[in-house]
Formats: structure tokens, sequence, C-alpha cells
């Protein structure tokens, strides 16, 4: 008899580790396919990292051929599920059009940029949500202090050593914390260039990392205060130009320098299904199955999964909930072809961690409240755990980094043009 086909769409959290506990627990059962637009699962938690020029960009690179050896692993990008013919319509990795037929799917094609209707911000923001930005960050922050250095107008010497995050989450909060020692050992390579450079942090919401503890939000201000970040809460950008930004309370601040990280949004795939959605993510159970559709299952941050834990509201969209969800799914996967019994997904929450760059890290393990050089000690601790791959090469990284001065040079290896932040959400062709 032919092996029953499992297709995998996406490589996240979710989706990667959906085919790596399937392909362990099917053992040789399904034919187990994996659709993903590069060969590497992407440790997203350590990007600021790269960015800083801390790690390589390789070492947060897992390959998806050398990690899942019983899995089939596809290039490219879904653009059309076909719910009625159980088909999953993508464009290859030199445009080519190609289908995969399913008897169960998983959907774990995760988030893009969140982008809000603020004049200039999608012409002159770049993202931060892949390793291109990463890359691309780390060059446009080394390139500013050089032309900062070049040239003998202060007016643009400051605005090109003005850095602005937007958006106080984990990602922004990360972002400038790491941006502002690299800008700092950056410029003591510049002795000419005479002036500091300057992160602002800017969010709407009442406290940096709102979505989380108290304790934890004060370390991480009182860390960015010390450091001479500019942290602005209740405030934003209201447009964007060339030149600087204007913000919501109207000061306008010259800048070259206007980074993203607002939030993220599920993928458009999942507005495309033509299927039941809550706050843009696709409902489903507690089993993760979407309803009507018992062959179709999804996780992760595309997924609207209820909290058990908390009656009435949905998971949050973070890499534990999808690591864990995407486990779910194959298990709940194996189940309906007879292989054990399904289970709904209840959480409990072990803690959170934040790298906040040099000794500092703010951390809750099992809800204990740390800071300085334990809660550091617990972060990395719990990335390498958390990495599937490359644990070696990352602690080389930081043993280096500790050891040696931090090599800041320009590779060029991706230009502005190549990651605008509208290429996070792509147009697709809706299908009837």
């Amino acid at each position: 008899m032919t092996k029953p086909r499992v297709v995998i769409v996406g490589a996240g959290f979710a989706g990667y580790h959906a085919a790596k506990h399937l392909s362990r627990i099917a053992r040789g059962q399904a034919e187990i396919m994996l659709l993903n637009p590069t060969d590497f699962f992407l440790y997203l938690p350590l990007l600021p990292e790269v960015a800083a020029g801390i790690l390589e960009p390789s070492r947060v690179s897992v390959s998806l051929a050398g990690s899942l050896p019983e899995v089939r692993t596809v290039i490219g990008e879904a653009n059309h599920v076909d719910l009625k013919a159980r088909r999953v319509d993508y464009t290859g990795a030199e445009g080519d059009p190609g289908e995969l037929r399913y008897d169960r799917l998983i959907l774990a094609v995760g988030s893009v940029n969140k982008l809000l209707p603020i004049p200039g911000v999608t012409e002159h923001a770049h993202g931060f949500r892949g390793l291109p930005e990463a890359l691309y960050l780390h060059d446009h922050v080394v390139s500013q202090i050089e032309l900062a250095d070049a040239t003998d107008d202060p007016a643009e010497r400051d605005a090109r050593t003005t850095f602005v995050v937007v958006g106080a989450g984990y990602t922004g909060t990360e972002v400038a914390a790491h941006g502002q020692l690299f800008t700092d050992a950056l410029a003591a390579q510049h002795p000419r260039l005479g002036v500091r450079p300057r992160w602002l942090l800017l969010d709407v919401a009442e406290r940096v990392l709102p979505e989380l503890d108290q304790r934890m939000s004060d370390t991480a201000r009182r860390v960015l205060d010390s450091r001479g970040v500019d942290v602005r809460m209740g405030c934003t950008v209201a447009e964007a130009t060339a030149e600087g930004v204007r913000l919501s309370d109207g000061q306008y601040v010259p800048t070259r320098s206007l980074i993203w990280c607002v939030g993220v949004r599920p993928d458009p795939l999942v507005a495309d299904l033509g299927l039941q959605t809550e706050k843009g993510r696709l409902v489903v159970d507690e089993f993760l199955n979407v309803p009507g559709f018992p062959e179709i299952f999804a996780c992760g941050d595309a997924a609207a999964v209820p909290d058990l834990t908390r009656p009435g509201q949905l998971t949050a969209m973070t890499a534990q909930h999808a690591e864990r969800q995407g486990k779910l799914a194959a298990h709940n996967v194996a189940a309906s072809y007879g292989q054990g019994r399904r289970r709904p997904y209840r959480h409990h929450d072990l803690g959170f961690v934040v790298d906040l760059g040099g000794t500092d890290a703010a951390a809750n393990p099992l809800h204990v409240p740390l800071s300085g050089l334990p809660a550091k000690a617990v972060t990395r601790g719990y990335h390498l755990m958390a990495m599937p791959g490359n644990r070696a090469r990352v602690s080389a990284d930081w043993l280096l980094d500790a050891a040696l001065t931090r090599q800041a040079v320009q590779l060029g290896l991706v230009p502005a043009n190549a990651v605008p932040l509208e290429s996070a959400a792509p147009e697709r062709p809706v299908r009837r």
C-alpha cells in the first residue's frame, strides 16, 4: 500500500518541529514533505546578534536536509491551497510552478511584518524578520558610522549617527540594546567622529516589553537607560522620509535609519484560504484541527489556537508556543492514522528570556526574576538548548566575541532594495 503523504508548509519553529517530531514517531509509515522558501530553519531569537556582528549568519541557520534526513524538503513558496483537491500549489526556487498532493496537511506558514498606514514607512523603513534584514542592518549601521566619520557637515553627521527603532517588544528592545553597544564599539574605531551614536526606541505602549512581566520590563528599561538609549513610550512615527522621521508628539528627528519592529501578522496565505479566521489567524480547535477539515492542522503564528489555561483567549504568537504546537500537530497527525490518541494543546509557562547584549539580560525561569549575569547565563543556556543545531559554533562565536575586538566591515551582501518593508507581505494571486 502507498504510504500516506503529510505535507508541512513552512519550516519556522512550528513547521520545523512538526517535521522533526513526525519523522521520529511515524517510523517510516508516512511520506513527509516540507515546503519552505529556504533550505534552512532560522533561529530568529539570535538575529539581533547577527546584526551586531556577534554571530556569523550561518550559526543561526540550521540545514533542513542535514537535520531532517527522513523528510523530503521542497524549496518553494506556497501560493494557494486547493482544499477540495487536497493540493498545495507553489512557486519553486527558479520560478517554476509546482504542486504537492496531500493526505494530511500541517499549515505552519508563520507571520510577516505588521504594516501600518503611516506615510513613508513602507518606502523608508526596514523590517527585522529574516536573515537578509539582519545582514542588511549590520552593513547599514557600519556604513552610516563610516559616512558620518567622513563628512564635515555636523547636521549630516548627527543624522547618520541616529538610529530609530519602532516597537519595544522582544525584537525592538533587543535590537536597540545590542545596537547601542555595537555603535559605541564602532565609534571607538573612528576617533574623528566626535559624537556618540544615538539610538531611539519608540512604542505606543506604556512600557518596554509590555507583553512580559513588569519586573522584566523594569530590568530592560534600566539597562537601556544606563546605556543612553533614548526610550520614548507613548510615542511612535507619524511620517517617514529619506532624511528623517516626524514623531507623533510633533518632533522631527533627522536620521537615515528606521528599523521597523512593531510586531507581526499571519502570512497572507491564511486569508487566501477562505476559511474562518480570528484576528487574522486561522481558527482551529484545541487539537489544532481546522473545523470541517479533519485532514488539515494548523499551528504557530498562523493559527488561532485556544488557550485552555486562559479560557476565551488565544495563545500568543511566540516561538515557545510555535515549537510546542508543531510537536503536538505531529502527534495528532499520527493519531489520525491510529497511532496513539490525539491530545489537546495545553501549555505551562516556563518563563521568558530577553538578551540585552554585553553581560545583561532579563529572565524569569519558572517565574523567578533574574537580571545581570545570572539572567545572561540562563538566557544563553536556554538558546543553546532550544537550537536544533550549531550549538558548538554559536558557543565559539560567543567566546570569541568576549575575547577579541569585534570585526566591523561591510560585506555588501544585501543591498537596501533587496529588503523593502513591503517584501514581507507579498501579493498573492487569489484563485477561485
